[in-house]
């Protein structure tokens, strides 16, 4: 993973982590990686690793068991939320970078149903 300068590193562990869960690549009840697992993987230190944990149990995310390891927790809808949240977060960020552009409204509906024509399997 690279890391970039704009927000700090277990924010952006954070953010892994909840995309991994929102794609299905992580699944409910599955178990994360331990901390020094990750951190090794990841190539940052331990305490980061766990500050995003902790950060993700604070936000209801994950689930800590001392002793037995970190778990994703939820069920589908809050899975489905999440996603949702993610993609507003991204489709807003997309709208913003380009109405700063100077394209209007209609201009980037019709890009982005452009966009995810092409993007079809």
């Amino acid at each position: 993973m690279e890391f970039n300068d704009k927000a700090p590193i277990y924010v952006q562990i954070m953010d892994l982590i909840k995309q991994r869960i929102a794609s299905g690549e992580l699944k409910v009840g599955e178990q994360l990686p331990s901390v020094r697992d990750l951190a090794g993987q990841l190539v940052v230190n331990p305490n980061t690793v766990q500050r995003a944990y902790v950060e993700l149990e604070r936000e209801g995310y994950v689930d800590t068991q001392r002793g037995t390891g970190t778990f994703v927790l939820g069920d589908r809808g809050a899975v489905d939320r999440l996603r949702e949240r993610l993609a507003c977060s991204a489709v807003e960020a997309c709208v913003a970078t380009l109405r700063s552009l100077g394209y209007s409204p209609d201009e980037i509906a019709a890009l982005a149903a452009a966009a995810a024509r092409e993007a079809q399997p």
